[in-house]
């Protein structure tokens, strides 16, 4: 079962992200939408949400979380030949990706972020992403140059086996803004069993 809570409350250990899985979620470090009759998918993939309409909504270039010392640029990402959802390339570790099918930052929606928490060259963009505290600074930069800045509101540590689907991709008419990564101890296979989802609002 997956537990919501303010971020001050949540200190849980945080393990190597190179790929994760989610019931109805991505592959890799990243969070999961909705459709309307999903099926449990195999161990390392889920189908992802159909992509929503063009929009003339400015696409995100670069993110800061100040108070973990995160800047990074960002990827987009999209699809894979499967359905699920890509993450950044473990050799971009320390680069954030924002998930195409999601709300541009900033626009109504939930717009989500995937970064790796460690890969095999090291320590990854969101490492640290466990000590965000509630009320932190998210600043999103968009094409256009202009910076949204985001609030978070609280995190949650969900097993992959119990996604949240409907709370990181589920329709909503705030502004809000989804970072996901990996976390909790390894499985047999040496991989991350939980997600970290970390909430925020538009300021």
């Amino acid at each position: 079962m997956s537990r919501k809570h303010p971020v001050r409350r949540t200190a849980l250990p945080v393990s190597a992200c190179l790929a994760l899985t989610a019931l109805v979620a991505l592959t890799g470090c990243s969070g999961t939408a909705p459709e309307k009759s999903p099926a449990k998918p195999p161990a390392a993939a889920v189908k992802a949400p159909p992509s929503p309409a063009p929009t003339t909504a400015q696409p995100p270039v670069h993110v800061s979380i100040p108070s973990l010392g995160v800047d990074s640029e960002v990827m987009r990402l999209g699809l894979n030949p499967d359905r699920t959802v890509e993450v950044p390339p473990a050799d971009k570790g320390m680069t954030v990706g924002w998930y195409t099918g999601s709300a541009a930052p900033g626009e109504p929606g939930a717009a989500v972020l995937i970064g790796h928490n460690d890969t095999r060259y090291g320590r990854a963009v969101f490492h640290d992403l466990k000590k965000i505290a509630q009320g932190a600074d998210i600043v999103v930069r968009n094409g256009r140059g202009t910076d949204v800045h985001f609030e978070v509101t609280g995190r949650e540590t969900a097993s992959k086996k119990a996604f949240p689907t409907v709370r990181v991709y589920g329709h909503t008419t705030d502004r809000a803004l989804r970072l996901v990564t990996c976390d909790g101890a390894f499985d047999a296979d040496g991989h991350p069993v939980d997600n970290l989802i970390v909430y925020a609002k538009r300021k």
